[in-house]
């Protein structure tokens, strides 16, 4: 039998509902916020976008202001992270025979350095892994695949997880993988015999899970954690495989191998290697339930969909023109926006419909630039060329390449190879031992 609610019971159911639902709001935004991953390689989502807005649209003839410039970061190819009042960055030791990770003030000036694992003992030794940055610590895998989580208020190793443990089988040029943090859970793709991707635990580096061996070797791909009709998975890159593994489980729920090309690789007698390697150093973008996957070197790219439960993937469409070597690429306004492989010292910049997979241009920059990384942020493509060192501010046209304004890294040696960042209204330029921070807002 319904009863008549007094005034005042009224108030206070009132006041209990208004309760239920922040307190519900608020466990919501904790769970969304347990859920994304650590802020690291490529920005937030790993994707080469950045929110700033407010950003200069032209610059002068001799490139925006320099704020302040240091030569100590060690040698290196790996990018800045800025989180909180603090940048991080990881580089070689003096001898070369360490990677260090660096600490740095906003303004320039170094609070620490703390030496961990062992460099890449091969061809391009120099530091690769952008730090994972979660909370007060860092996760940073080294180029022989040491991986340690760093204290950042002090510079202290909190734990370490010896290469040896997984038995990694190294493609070409060893370990270059940024670490995937979340859920207090630190994703590394070691490949091998014994396994394919780990979880571990990020507060002690205990094993979570171990997913099934493909007795496949590494990439050099951050893998990227994705939503699909309200279901999570990682989507990693080995040697021959693309996969698609359950975070909870590590279970592979899908591989795909039809990289397309039937291209052979020229190999040294190492036995490591393979013959139909795939440089595959960029992270997948996702949209919508596609994904699409590029391997430099002449290998081409293509879209993959993900069927509703995520289960499998078909090929929707393949492009052989747009095959980016290490240099990243951006999905705007429907548009893939990156650089191709020629050789190792040439490329053209391109812009490729994300539907079709139809070229829109294809376009050398001129003067002698080459091919090279890029990120966008308030509606303009930061392209940095690896060759000559130049930057160049570009508006993103589907219908061809122009250039607003640009200027060019005169300090630090070897391949413009860092990817460039961008943080409340700076951006972070890094070339070998030297690290810029320029004002562009």
């Amino acid at each position: 039998m319904n009863k008549l609610i007094r005034k005042n019971d009224h108030s206070k159911i009132i006041k209990s509902m208004k309760r239920i639902c922040l307190l519900t709001a608020v466990s919501f935004w904790a769970v969304i916020s347990l859920a994304q991953p650590s802020n690291g390689f490529r920005g937030p989502s790993r994707n080469g976008i950045y929110s700033e807005k407010g950003l200069l649209t032209k610059w002068s003839a001799e490139g925006p202001k320099l704020l302040w410039e240091t030569s100590d970061v060690g040698k290196g190819y790996s990018s800045p992270v800025v989180a909180d009042d603090r940048l991080y960055i990881t580089g070689l030791n003096e001898n070369g025979d360490r990677e260090v990770f660096s600490v740095y003030t906003l303004d320039g000036k170094k609070v620490y350095e703390t030496v961990y694992g062992e460099p890449w003992n091969q061809t391009y030794p120099e530091s690769r892994t952008t730090p994972s940055i979660e909370g007060n610590r860092a996760y940073i895998v080294s180029g022989m695949g040491d991986v340690v989580c760093i204290d950042v208020t002090n510079g202290n190793i909190v734990w370490e997880v010896s290469r040896s443990k997984f038995g990694i089988k190294y493609g070409k040029f060893g370990m270059a993988e940024s670490l995937l943090v979340f859920d207090n859970q630190v994703i590394f793709t070691p490949c091998g015999d014994q396994t394919t991707m780990i979880a571990l635990n990020a507060a002690t580096g205990e094993t979570v899970w171990t997913s099934e061996s493909l007795n496949d070797f590494t990439n050099y791909v951050s893998p990227i954690l994705i939503t699909h009709h309200g279901k999570r998975q990682i989507i990693g890159i080995t040697g021959k495989y693309v996969i698609g593994v359950h975070p909870e489980t590590g279970k592979i729920e899908w591989k795909f191998s039809d990289w397309g090309r039937d291209y052979k690789r020229k190999i040294t007698p190492d036995i490591r290697l393979q013959s139909s390697e795939n440089i595959c150093p960029n992270p997948p973008l996702y949209d919508n339930g596609c994904l699409f996957i590029t391997s430099g070197s002449d290998l081409g790219g293509f879209m993959l969909q993900l069927n509703d439960n995520a289960s499998d993937v078909t090929l929707v469409w393949r492009n052989d023109d747009l095959d980016t070597h290490i240099g990243g690429f951006v999905l705007v306004d429907g548009t893939i926006y990156g650089s191709n492989w020629i050789d190792n010292n040439k490329g053209n910049w391109m812009a490729v419909d994300w539907k079709t997979g139809i070229t829109k241009y294809e376009t050398s920059w001129g003067g002698g630039r080459s091919k090279g990384s890029i990120i966008f942020a308030d509606n303009m493509l930061y392209c940095y060329d690896e060759l000559r060192g130049y930057i160049g501010l570009v508006k993103p046209d589907p219908e061809k390449f122009g250039v607003v304004s640009e200027f060019r890294i005169t300090k630090g040696d070897g391949p413009h190879w860092a990817h460039p960042v961008i943080h409340n209204g700076v951006l972070y330029i890094r070339h070998g031992s030297v690290l810029m921070a320029y004002q562009i807002k």
